[in-house]
């Protein structure tokens, strides 16, 4: 007889860890990681993670593949962009021209992934040198500063990268405190929405107090982080920009065929074709849309930085893969949420200023960073065995 406490800890084991997290760099830090700047800067410095993990886990879900190159594309778009703001283009003829190149990357290492049959390891580690190098081609080994002020202020730079205070209220920001209620509300409504749809077709509810549990600690979630985040200066920029990623993508996985589809080929390649889904296409799609979102990122990251250089994005693709991993997406396919990723950037994001804050080491981040993604695929690989 299955044990509903047990089975609620085996589902939600990275929220519970994400929360322990949390009070242990509380009370470790004196209470500064939740300072409102901090709680801001979380947020801004790993922007990134979680526009990149949603691209990463659709590659993840195709069977475990991943794409070595991201934070060489990165790199290169950012290159890109500060060179053709610097000629004086227009702001959206270059953020345009930069999600043009990144997608043209996924594209080409989407060719030979899914029609030529090169492993996606070897596809993007020969990517992530190939654009490397041609980062530093384009920059002249040289950093390239941005000084567009409408760019910058758009997409998450400089001092006044925030969404004004519409009610002009003195001290707490109240259409950041508004937006939090409406997120909240949106939350609800969906939970209820997606339980009536399921009576309505006669489908199991499962667990409904643990569904419950869950949006009622998320909602709690974002009403603390709209508070503190009015405490300070209001809701960045990045973070809309965050929202919407997700959104978009949380909706194609949950909602659509060919969301669906990534599922499936993960799952069962072969049963898959032959049920009549192109499988090539699929894989073609996964590595077109992760560059598409790498050259997001770059958007994203030039902004946040004020400028490129040729060493930026150097190991962001382990970051996205490591959000993913920790978020709960299967080693092997198949298996895999937007939620979980966001729990999974959410908990490196505060690992890594958490212990900044307490004046540990880069190395030795990087290690607690490594241990915990090993202990996510490690629960990954034990549920699967017993399972089988």
């Amino acid at each position: 007889m299955k044990n509903p406490a047990v089975d609620f800890i085996k589902k939600y084991t990275m929220v519970i860890a994400l929360v322990l997290v949390i009070v242990f760099f509380s009370i470790s830090t004196g209470g500064k990681i939740l300072l409102p700047q901090n709680i801001n800067n979380l947020i801004s410095q790993n922007g990134y993670v979680f526009v990149l993990a949603a691209g990463m886990l659709l590659c993840i879900l195709t069977g475990g593949n991943i794409d070595l190159s991201v934070g060489s594309v990165v790199c290169f778009t950012m290159g890109i962009g500060a060179l053709l703001l610097k000629a004086k283009l227009p702001l959206v003829l270059t953020v345009l021209i930069m999600l043009v190149v990144g997608l043209c990357v996924g594209m080409f290492q989407g060719f030979w992934i899914a029609w030529i049959s090169v492993p996606p390891f070897i596809a993007t580690l020969a990517g992530m040198y190939a654009f490397r190098g041609l980062s530093n081609v384009i920059l002249g080994g040289y950093s390239v500063g941005v000084d567009n002020e409408a760019y910058l202020r758009i997409f998450g730079g400089g001092a006044d990268c925030y969404i004004p205070d519409f009610f002009k209220n003195e001290g707490l920001n109240l259409t950041c405190m508004a937006l939090g209620v409406i997120a909240v509300a949106v939350m609800v409504i969906l939970a209820l929405r997606g339980q009536m749809i399921r009576k309505k077709m006669g489908i199991a509810t499962g667990n409904l107090a643990g569904e419950w549990i869950r949006t009622i600690i998320l909602s709690a979630l974002v009403l603390w982080i709209a508070y503190k985040l009015a405490q300070y200066k209001g809701i960045p920029s990045v973070l809309l920009w965050i929202a919407l990623v997700l959104l978009i993508y949380g909706y194609i996985t949950k909602n659509t065929a060919i969301g669906r589809y990534f599922y499936a080929v993960g799952g069962n390649e072969k049963a898959t074709r032959l049920s009549g889904v192109n499988t090539k296409l699929v894989y073609f799609l996964a590595y077109a849309n992760m560059g598409l979102l790498a050259g997001f990122a770059g958007t994203l990251m030039l902004a946040r930085a004020g400028h490129a250089e040729p060493t930026y994005g150097v190991g962001y693709e382990m970051d996205a893969i490591a959000a993913c991993f920790i978020g709960g997406a299967s080693a092997y396919g198949g298996v895999g949420k937007i939620t979980g990723i966001m729990i999974g950037a959410a908990l490196m994001g505060v690992i890594n200023q958490g212990m900044s804050i307490m004046g540990i080491s880069a190395n030795y981040q990087s290690a607690v960073k490594g241990i915990v993604l090993l202990v996510a695929v490690l629960v990954d690989v034990l549920s699967k065995k017993e399972n089988a």
